[in-house]
């Protein structure tokens, strides 16, 4: 690759850029540095915070397939300026994500974070690790009620971040938990010192 955005920008999508006009613009981001390559202190930030993540994936067939991966916030860890991980927990054991790793490592992880209207596109290269204790230990989130299987590791290309255009603002439904019951302690304050006011009056 010339540039680390020709991970996705190929030859066919470069000319369907160029019939519809936004070949220039991104021709002059690519001559500009582009992409990133590694795992910024800002991409850390964003990525140890997520709570959820899809993981894509394709098999020999070239038959893709994305797989969402949860936990609290941390479950995916930077483990270097070019490695992410995060403990794979028991699920429905279809394995099909470790299947299409082992025939093909090419993966993607696509990170979005609705209450700030921003997403990140990662774009590498994953495998699996079986039967690597301490590395469980490492990753797995603590006192987190779970059951590690495995481990993924992944294995940074290039990066992108996305516009927030077209992308719903929602919110957690512990931070919104959390912003009510700050407002009804504070409403209670207020009444109780009202009633004060009123008592005292």
């Amino acid at each position: 690759m010339t540039y680390a955005s020709d991970i996705a920008f190929t030859p066919a999508v470069k000319a369907i850029q160029e019939r519809n006009g936004s070949r220039r613009a991104y021709a002059k981001l690519e001559r500009s540095g582009g992409w990133h390559t590694d795992v910024t202190p800002d991409l850390k930030t964003f990525i140890e915070a997520q709570t959820s993540v899809f993981l894509a994936t394709a098999n020999a067939e070239k038959q893709p397939y994305i797989q969402h991966r949860g936990g609290p916030a941390g479950f995916l860890k930077v483990i270097d300026v070019q490695t992410l991980g995060f403990v794979d927990y028991a699920g429905n054991r279809q394995f099909i994500s470790s299947g299409n790793l082992a025939d093909n490592p090419k993966a993607y992880l696509f990170l979005i974070d609705y209450a700030h209207r921003r997403r990140i596109k990662i774009w590498g290269t994953a495998r699996v690790v079986e039967g690597d204790e301490e590395l469980v230990a490492d990753l797995m989130p603590p006192d987190y009620k779970a059951r590690a299987e495995q481990v993924i590791l992944f294995t940074v290309s290039a990066w992108d971040a996305n516009c927030p255009q077209h992308i719903p603002q929602r919110f957690e439904a512990s931070s919104v938990a959390a912003t009510l019951a700050a407002r009804d302690a504070r409403i209670a304050a207020l009444e109780a010192e009202l009633a004060r006011l009123k008592a005292v009056g």
